[in-house]
């Protein structure tokens, strides 16, 4: 059978189907092919996390996980900070300059569908704390029972003093109430350890205060869930209470006094703060009375990777024993080490790195002004420089896990910690933007949404802003920042202005060409599969 003439294709389609084509194939067609749009909130694709900004054994666990369970990396490479906030939080802190200080404890949230494995790369990531948690309670035991049985006895002897105090006679009176008196004081300062836990799950606010009193301040909440939002939501109280996880993200002093109860006070808490959820999740929670407002949502790095599910390989590589062993290893390592430190280990810079940190200033400084491509979500991105710091002091810490508290950051650390940040940057953007929070993006989609309803090849701005509902846009030129972000998305774009004809009068208002999923909606994928056809057609086999 012979090729058939590709100018033949044609043929094979009804009559008159190129007409709903325009400027495809012949007739009035535009002069510039479209492309496909970009949904309104989203770029093109959002970055992959920077992987190789990790010291070896944790780029490595990173990159195997990932690869065994076939999950995007961005879900092991944020628990891995959460990790290392997780070892390190509380027990170190970032000198900058001057009175600036950043503890290195961080707050991480991962954005996943159903069925991507989550359980799976927490229970690896998280495997070696719980490991240290084991042995720190092990090695607490006999400890905790001394401590208890003293207690006890110390208890016992006050209640025994005080009794005898009661009924002396005259003359031993005072003595004997003395010795009741001291007596009560070394029971009442006899203290029972708690036993150690460095990990949460389920926990509500009031809890997680107790906690941090019992636990010296620190603690950490990693789930493969969503379900830390809801209970600071309200879930049991029935109101948010979000003062603890917005104190303990800042090191802010926490003072607890509840009628009834022994009163708590935490100098210096440190929560660190991990968790993989459903994208939904995050809409839902932008919706809480109080959560953008007080700040909660600005302490988060967010991460919205693409699900591989449905193209995921299903014989991938297994997790090489050498590099799951070298990452328990070390991080253990680090977690015993940064265990010992009651008062935070302070890290200091190199002149190159105070340097690195001001050029990371400096690029983010102009952007959170009006008009600014941060601007929208300042309350987020004014915390950012804060956030490039203690993810450089973590960093350093696991570059150096036996003793990194003895050396300064240099500015190759610092430099890759702002590649971590312009990650999160860029996925916090989209995640404000699916929030509704750029008041533009808005718009936008309201002007988006008339187009739709009102399809035609061509509109002015002024028909625009006639069709749209009273009030939407006060002024013709309140359209223009909802119009240049249709245009910069590909759906619309501006005609030439027409000559003037020198008679004066009002201009001709803006005409601008509507993109063809506006007045044909799927014409474009049409178009590229008759493309394919005429391809195939003409070049069989």
């Amino acid at each position: 059978m012979s090729a058939l003439n590709p100018l033949d294709t044609a043929s094979l389609f009804t009559e008159g189907w190129e007409d709903s084509l325009p400027g495809l194939l012949g007739g009035e067609a535009d002069p510039e092919r479209w492309e496909t749009p970009i949904p309104l909130g989203q770029a093109r694709a959002l970055p992959a996390f920077p992987v190789d900004a990790f010291p070896g054994w944790l780029g490595d666990a990173v990159a195997a996980v990932a690869e065994e369970t076939q999950t995007p990396v961005d879900l092991a490479a944020s628990l891995a900070l959460a990790v290392l906030s997780t070892a390190c939080g509380g027990r170190a802190e970032v000198l900058v300059r001057g009175r600036w200080r950043e503890p290195v404890n961080l707050y991480t949230v991962v954005a996943l569908p159903p069925g991507n494995r989550k359980s799976a790369v927490f229970a690896f990531m998280a495997q070696p704390l719980l490991a240290v948690e084991k042995a720190m309670v092990e090695a607490a035991t006999t400890q905790h029972a001394e401590a208890e049985t003293m207690a006890k006895l110390a208890k016992a002897a006050a209640e025994k003093a005080a009794t005898r105090a009661a009924t002396a006679a005259p003359d031993e009176k005072d003595v004997l109430t003395a010795e009741a008196i001291a007596l009560a004081q070394a029971a009442d300062a006899a203290t029972v350890p708690e036993k150690p836990q460095l990990i949460i799950d389920d926990i509500t606010p009031e809890n997680a205060a107790t906690l941090l009193d019992q636990q010296g301040g620190r603690i950490a909440a990693l789930s493969a869930e969503g379900g830390l939002f809801d209970i600071i939501a309200g879930r049991y109280s029935g109101n948010p209470n979000m003062d603890v996880f917005l104190k303990a993200h800042a090191g802010d002093m926490i003072r607890v006094n509840r009628q009834g109860r022994d009163s708590q006070y935490i100098e210096s808490p440190a929560v660190t703060v991990g968790l993989a959820v459903q994208p939904s999740v995050l809409e839902d929670i932008a919706k809480v009375k109080g959560f953008e407002g007080r700040g909660l949502l600005a302490r988060f790095l967010y991460a919205l990777p693409e699900s591989m599910v449905g193209r995921r390989n299903l014989e991938p590589a297994t997790i090489p024993d050498q590099v799951a062993d070298t990452y328990a290893k070390t991080l253990t390592q680090l977690t015993w080490a940064m265990s010992e430190w009651t008062d935070p280990a302070v890290l200091t810079l190199t002149p190159e790195a105070d340097r690195a940190v001001l050029a990371q200033q400096k690029r983010t400084e102009p952007k959170l002004d009006k008009g600014g491509s941060l601007a929208h979500i300042v309350t987020w991105a004014s915390k950012l420089d804060g956030a490039v710091v203690r993810v450089a002091g973590l960093l350093h810490l696991a570059a150096h896990p036996g003793d990194g508290y003895t050396r300064p950051i240099d500015a190759t650390t610092v430099e890759a910690a702002a590649r971590i940040g312009a990650y999160y940057t860029a996925h916090a953007l989209a995640v404000f933007d699916a929030m509704g929070a750029d008041p533009a993006l808005d718009r936008a989609r309201t002007v988006l949404a008339w187009l739709h309803a009102n399809p035609a090849p061509t509109v002015t701005k002024r028909e625009i802003f006639r069709g749209l509902p009273s009030g939407a846009f006060p002024t013709v030129a309140d359209l223009d920042p909802a119009l240049g972000l249709l245009e910069e998305h590909g759906w619309i774009r501006p005609e030439p202005p027409p000559p003037r004809t020198g008679r004066g009068g009002r201009p001709p208002s803006p005409r601008y060409q509507t993109h063809p999923d506006i007045t044909h909606p799927g014409a474009l994928k049409a178009a590229d599969r008759t493309d394919r056809t005429a391809t195939t057609l003409a070049h069989p086999g």
